[in-house]
């Protein structure tokens, strides 16, 4: 098992920044790849963003790449998601999740073992 929290979500103006904290904590946070996804009313959960175990690939949707920075410290047992140039569809509700390095596609959420409980990003105009 490994439990995931995240923190750093909040209200903050178009055009800011903000950035995310998932802390692991369970099994060994390194044997595992860990992804972002958003989820915003009434609209499916979406990728966002996916690093590999070692920190060595990141991977972005089209719609965050050039503003979103995915990065992780296994010292800490923690991913980071710095957000900058925060748009108003920015606006949603933000997981981390872990999975094993074996499964398939990085941007599909049925590949993901583990899930945080998510926090709160919104952009206000």
């Amino acid at each position: 098992q490994v439990q995931l929290v995240e923190s750093g979500g909040g209200l903050v103006q178009a055009g800011g920044s903000l950035r995310l904290s998932c802390a692991a904590s369970g099994r060994t946070f390194s044997n595992y790849n860990m992804g972002w996804f958003r989820q915003a009313p009434g609209k499916e959960r979406e990728f966002v963003a996916a690093i590999s175990w070692s920190g060595g690939s990141t991977y972005y949707a089209d719609s965050v790449k050039g503003r979103f920075t995915i990065s992780r410290d296994n010292a800490k047992n923690t991913v980071y998601l710095q957000m900058n140039s925060l748009k108003p569809e920015d606006t949603a509700v933000y997981y981390c999740a872990a999975r094993y390095p074996s499964r398939g596609s990085y941007r599909s959420s049925d590949q993901y073992d583990y899930w945080g409980q998510g926090t709160q990003v919104t952009v206000s105009s």
